[in-house]
């Protein structure tokens, strides 16, 4: 299981006053010298967090794999195109939202995700669509030669009980099985923090999880060298 940091929230600090520091980039970084697998970041609309520039510079200096969530917005996925990350996740996005709050919609929207995919393809970039661990979404996914899913994890992280905990990490586990067997790649994220990655890593085939939040608020008081690298020991 391969271990991604996303540092939007650092470029969000950075963005709270209007400064320049500090710096998503740098951020990085140190996150590749700690010994992660890769850079996430999201590009969103109304650039909230992450910039252009921070897309463009990431592209330019990240060595290891550089993971670019975005939304099925034209302005965006030229500027995807354009860039060219190792991936592509297409998640949704609302303007009112504090973080994305659940998995794409793939049944509803197919014409739209599945053009998208196509533009991307196209650019030499690999695909996955930001999903439920809902076997509809799966196969469709699948249909629309989309290369990865990613899990949506925040049911799991946010289950209020032991119980439901492992009911959702059931449903997760099924999902993952059927995905692979579809000859999709893996991906989770959302809500996975220190405490709940141990209980999580134990579900077989993930490729890779995306963390954030968690590791930015643990590196506040110990630094990003050392956030990453606790991490990285959990994840084993």
């Amino acid at each position: 299981m391969r271990f991604l940091l996303n540092v939007d929230h650092i470029a969000t600090l950075r963005n709270a006053r209007g400064e320049e520091q500090p710096d998503p980039v740098t951020a990085a970084l140190i996150a590749e010298q700690a010994g992660i697998d890769g850079i996430v970041i999201h590009l969103r609309e109304d650039r909230r967090h992450i910039t252009e520039r921070d897309v463009r510079l990431l592209r330019e200096l990240v060595k290891t794999k550089l993971d670019l969530e975005m939304a099925a917005d034209e302005e965006i996925i030229k500027i995807a195109c354009d860039v060219g990350p190792e991936l592509a996740t297409l998640v949704p996005e609302r303007r009112e939202e504090l973080t994305t709050e659940g998995g794409l919609n793939v049944i509803d929207n197919i014409p739209l995700i599945k053009n998208t995919i196509e533009e991307l393809h196209n650019a030499e970039i690999d695909v996955s669509l930001f999903i439920e661990p809902d076997l509809k979404n799966i196969d469709a996914a699948a249909e629309m030669d989309a290369d990865f899913i990613e899990i949506h994890t925040g049911v799991f992280a946010n289950a209020e009980t032991e119980a439901e905990q492992f009911d959702e990490l059931e449903t997760i586990r099924a999902a993952v099985k059927h995905a692979k067997k579809l000859g999709l790649g893996v991906n989770a994220g959302h809500g996975l923090n220190y405490q709940n990655i141990k209980i999580f890593r134990e579900v077989p085939d993930i490729d890779e999880v995306s963390i954030g939040q968690a590791v930015i608020a643990r590196a506040v008081f110990v630094g990003i060298k050392e956030a990453v690298q606790e991490m990285i020991r959990l994840i084993g």
